[in-house]
């Protein structure tokens, strides 16, 4: 009754009693320009082209005299000059509801999962929404657990924080990601998978995530193929489905991967609109979506809960300083940069502890937490300058107690920082086993003195 009632309500606001149409007067590529709706149609708005293979929803990016330029969210297939054109809502909200969770989705908030039709909520959300007022804002709460080792010791997330994975191809964005999933202390996981490979959505679903992480999870898809607009919307709903949990009082664990591929989504619809390149072939839209989207996430207002997010970057050539790269790090509550050479060394997460800080230490460590943590950055820090030196034979034993202590110290701390994805541990466990490790390699902790 539920279910009928819901498809009942969606088809009574889908359908439109009065139609204003225009006509396609030009394709050009993924440009479609319309005439005769200049007055009625702005930037953002949907319309429906019908073409003689079916309509075709799209939206519109430019506007000039000559008329109103469109972008797909499917193909021009069938499309003609003359095809008549007609102002539509469709896609313009989603309803998010709690029977969501479990549940894949499109960029549209439609299934795709053969699991059956949606169950709409009664609250109608637009996928691209202004961020909350930030002085109404509460603060970064607590640290979390993560179950990650690695990320609770040295890169800490604390409920509300934006943490930005940078990273390569091939070094495990993903396996950090599903042990989140699978792991962290959150009430909804909601995943936006934009611009995925088809191929790896299903492995990333049932493989890394598993039965125990999407039983918690609403996953939201676009694969590669689809047009940019369903890429870029993809990036917006996942935050929606997220913004709608955290007004229930939830707290709601946002993963994003990749907001790259986001970027260069808008980067296709910026150029197809008229926008000028400026930095690497950039428009300027491309770096004011990108704080629009990522200040969605955070501490909520009032008596709402919060958006913890992790954003994942893939970095061009394994260049850090790439513009979306530097872009989204001025941006974000932190970083964590997985490491190709640190891959390849076979530990996982590959995790570069030297280029990787969390923007809310030290505050989220207690004091005998943050001395643990300063000793094992130290050691390592002070190993990693002399590795070279000590891989060829250069360096003596003897010669200086405290690399000495730091080698000692290294060998153990690799395999400490190594954790499969089946793997968990508590953060109380992770900084008791460094200590432990810490003593044993003869290195003192300086733990903080009561007064």
């Amino acid at each position: 009754m539920k279910t009928a009632f819901s498809q009942l309500s969606t088809l009574a606001r889908t359908s439109e009693a009065a139609r204003i149409a225009g006509e396609v007067s030009a394709i050009v590529g993924l440009t479609l320009t319309v005439v005769g709706l200049n007055r009625a149609l702005g930037i953002g708005q949907r319309c429906t082209i019908h073409g003689r293979k079916g309509p075709v929803l799209a939206e519109v990016v430019a506007v000039s005299s000559a008329g109103t330029q469109v972008l797909p969210f499917g193909n021009w297939d069938g499309v003609t000059i003359g095809d008549r054109v007609e102002i539509s809502t469709s896609g313009e909200t989603i309803r998010p509801d709690l029977s969501w969770i479990g549940r894949v989705v499109n960029a549209l908030g439609k299934p795709i999962d053969n699991m059956g039709t949606l169950h709409e909520g009664p609250l109608a959300c637009a996928p691209k929404a202004a961020p909350p007022n930030a002085y109404a804002r509460r603060r970064v709460g607590d640290r979390i657990d993560t179950g990650v080792r690695v990320f609770d010791v040295f890169t800490p997330l604390c409920r509300g924080q934006r943490m930005g994975i940078f990273a390569g191809s091939g070094v495990g964005k993903s396996s950090l990601l599903s042990m989140m999933a699978r792991r962290a202390q959150a009430d909804v996981i909601v995943v936006g998978l934009v611009g995925e490979r088809g191929r790896e959505v299903q492995d990333f679903i049932q493989k890394d995530l598993g039965t125990e992480g999407l039983n918690r999870s609403v996953i939201v898809v676009s694969t590669g193929d689809e047009p940019p607009l369903m890429r870029r919307q993809a990036a917006w709903t996942a935050t929606a489905v997220a913004e709608y949990f955290r007004d229930q009082g939830l707290h709601v664990l946002l993963l994003i991967d990749s907001v790259t591929r986001f970027a260069m989504a808008q980067r296709e619809i910026g150029l197809a609109g008229g926008e000028p390149p400026t930095s690497k072939g950039y428009p300027p839209t491309v770096f004011a979506e990108l704080p629009q989207l990522l200040e969605r996430a955070g501490p909520g207002t009032g008596e709402k809960g919060d958006i913890t997010a992790l954003y994942t970057v893939l970095v061009d050539g394994d260049d850090m300083n790439e513009p979306i790269s530097d872009a989204v790090r001025g941006i974000m509550d932190g970083h964590v940069v997985l490491d190709r050479s640190v891959a390849e060394q076979g530990r996982y997460p590959a995790v570069n502890l030297q280029k990787s800080i969390s923007r809310m230490l030290p505050d989220c460590h207690n004091p005998g937490e943050y001395a643990v943590l300063r000793a094992a950055r130290r050691a390592l820090a002070r190993y990693s300058d002399m590795e070279e030196l000590i891989r060829i034979g250069a360096y003596r034993d003897g010669s200086d107690s405290e690399i000495d202590a730091a080698i000692r110290f290294a060998r153990p701390a690799e395999n400490f920082l190594t954790q499969g994805k089946s793997e968990s541990t508590t953060s109380d466990q992770a900084f008791a086993k460094l200590y432990e490790l810490l003593g044993h390699a003869g290195i003192e902790v300086e733990t903080p003195k009561e007064g």
